[in-house]
């Protein structure tokens, strides 16, 4: 005998009991308690007053109404295309991130940086692709002067010379001493390619300089998120640059 059985006996009140599986219901489970339906009803009724909720709220929304999608959304051939974001991250960008340390990418940079600098030494940026050319302006009294002015016999050199912004000798330097360096047209050729090889190197150089700078500006900014100091994102991260942050001043000991 059950102690809520003997507590009804002595309390003289008819025990209550649960009523017994039918035999031809047994092949479709145990029969639920009352409690189990009262469950399922509340959660039933729970789910319909959401829906209804979500239901009123399309119907009040206004359709001109402005929401983030319409600036990241086309319509092409009648159906609406969201534009995804672009990269903000490089995968040499993230490869490098996961790989390697600060140390290591500022170390590299320092040795491209130092690599540049001798290049320039080596070359003075003549000639190079991309520089702005030097101007050389000449101011005559009359229009006279201007027809009659002939630019090799002004800076006193040869014709030949006169395209050079280096190397340009006068005409009585030329006549007291020799010409020095290569003369043979295949020659020049030569050099010049090589000059324009070493200036494509240096390009070269310089770009991935200015990449193990971004590179170690991002792994930075990761680390500086680690602190559990309150902060605001100002930019958001791109490619050419890392994200910025404003942190909450505090005061330190």
């Amino acid at each position: 005998m059950s102690a809520a059985f003997r507590k009804a006996a002595k309390s003289g009140q008819r025990p209550h009991r649960e009523r017994a599986q039918p035999a031809s219901r047994k092949k479709l489970g145990l029969l639920e308690k009352k409690k189990d339906y009262r469950l399922r009803a509340d959660d039933y009724h729970k789910k319909q007053n959401a829906l209804r909720a979500l239901q009123k709220k399309a119907l009040d929304k206004n359709p001109d109404e402005f929401y983030f999608k319409m600036i990241r959304a086309e319509l092409q051939d009648g159906v609406h295309i969201i534009k995804q974001p672009k990269d903000e991250v490089t995968p040499e960008q993230v490869k490098l991130m996961r790989t390697q340390d600060i140390k290591y990418v500022e170390m590299k940079r320092v040795a491209e940086a130092k690599k540049i600098e001798r290049l320039k030494s080596e070359l003075h940026l003549l000639d190079a692709e991309g520089k702005n050319p030097n101007k050389h302006v000449f101011f005559f009294d009359t229009k006279k002067e201007v027809q009659e002015f002939d630019i090799a016999t002004h800076l006193d050199t040869v014709p030949e010379l006169v395209d050079r912004v280096y190397n340009r000798p006068t005409i009585a330097t030329l006549q007291k001493e020799t010409l020095k360096g290569a003369t043979d047209p295949a020659h020049l050729k030569k050099l010049a390619q090589q000059r324009k090889n070493q200036y494509d190197l240096l390009k070269q150089r310089i770009e991935r300089e200015k990449a193990m700078f971004v590179i170690a500006q991002k792994i930075q900014t990761r680390k500086d998120l680690l602190d559990k100091t309150h902060k605001v994102k100002v930019k958001k991260e791109t490619t050419n640059g890392p994200a910025i942050y404003k942190f909450k001043f505090q005061r330190k000991r």
